[in-house]
């Protein structure tokens, strides 16, 4: 979802695997010193280079009956996948993908996560609320979610983009026009599934093309974000381990780097996402 909510895993790491000998951590001072600002810089990014958010699935009741409060909007993802951290409430998450349909019960302290492709619908049988982690942060919020409207919305971009978009500013306007999404997404939703208990995962076929075709144009950026954030930070774990190894035993210039940062959730209004209310965390995508 491109909600997204956004941890890398649960967000809190205890730090006794930090702890180490005194000695093992001595560096020259001008050790320290010509290498000063590169742990800044990597503190910038979050862990894993993935994006959080809070959400509260949509309570609005379903066309079609599922949830017995309500649920989301279905849709799947084309770059990024996405994890489940359950803080509270009850539900499921009901899923098309490679193996075809499948219904997945959510409570608290489940985590549940996904690939790319993966068509997910959430539904809230009651005050279900879910830490929503996003790979590759930065993509979801560019738009790598494409709804499940039906073909003849989906193969037209300008007349996709007018059944997506939500308006600004008034809160029932805003939930009107994102419930009003959410139920056409179902009408497309409910033929998928159909036709996937019929046929097999090859009726996502062209699901899957009419998604690629509409997010064509944005790749050139996304590659732009990806490549400044989760790729350097994986870049940044292989400098490391060459620094390491190259060390013997001296210790590694990056560990004198340590540094530590926080950021609360954005404050005022939540926001109307995919499948709820959004809360999303500040998360530098770069360092």
């Amino acid at each position: 979802m491109s909600h997204a909510a956004h941890v890398g895993g649960p967000a809190a790491h205890d730090g006794g695997d930090a702890a180490h000998d005194s000695g093992d951590a001595a560096h020259d001072g001008g050790h320290v010193a010509r290498h000063a600002g590169a742990g800044a810089a990597r503190a910038a990014s979050f862990p894993g280079g993935v994006g959080l958010s809070h959400l509260r699935v949509y309570d609005w009741p379903t066309p079609d009956g599922a949830g017995a409060a309500g649920g989301g909007t279905p849709h799947l993802h084309t770059v990024s996948g996405e994890a489940y951290v359950v803080l509270g409430g009850s539900g499921g998450v009901q899923t098309l993908g490679s193996a075809g349909y499948a219904e997945h019960d959510l409570a608290a302290g489940t985590v549940l996560w996904f690939t790319p492709g993966t068509v997910h619908r959430l539904v809230n049988d009651g005050d279900l609320e879910i830490l929503v982690v996003m790979q590759s942060s930065g993509l979801p919020e560019a738009g790598d979610a494409v709804l499940t409207f039906p073909p003849e919305v989906l193969d037209d971009a300008a007349r996709y983009a007018e059944a997506a978009r939500l308006p600004t500013g008034d809160a029932l306007e805003v939930a009107t026009a994102a419930r009003r999404r959410r139920d056409l997404a179902l009408t497309g939703y409910a033929d998928l599934v159909d036709a996937v208990q019929r046929r097999g995962p090859a009726a996502l076929v062209g699901l899957y093309d009419a998604a690629a075709r509409l997010v064509a144009h944005e790749i050139p950026g996304w590659r732009q974000t990806w490549e400044a954030g989760a790729l350097a930070q994986t870049r940044a774990t292989d400098e490391a381990l060459t620094a390491l190894a190259a060390a013997a035993g001296q210790g590694a210039a990056h560990l004198a780097d340590a540094t530590t940062r926080s950021v609360v959730a954005d404050p005022g209004p939540r926001h109307a996402g995919m499948c709820g209310w959004l809360r999303t965390y500040p998360l530098p995508p770069r360092g």
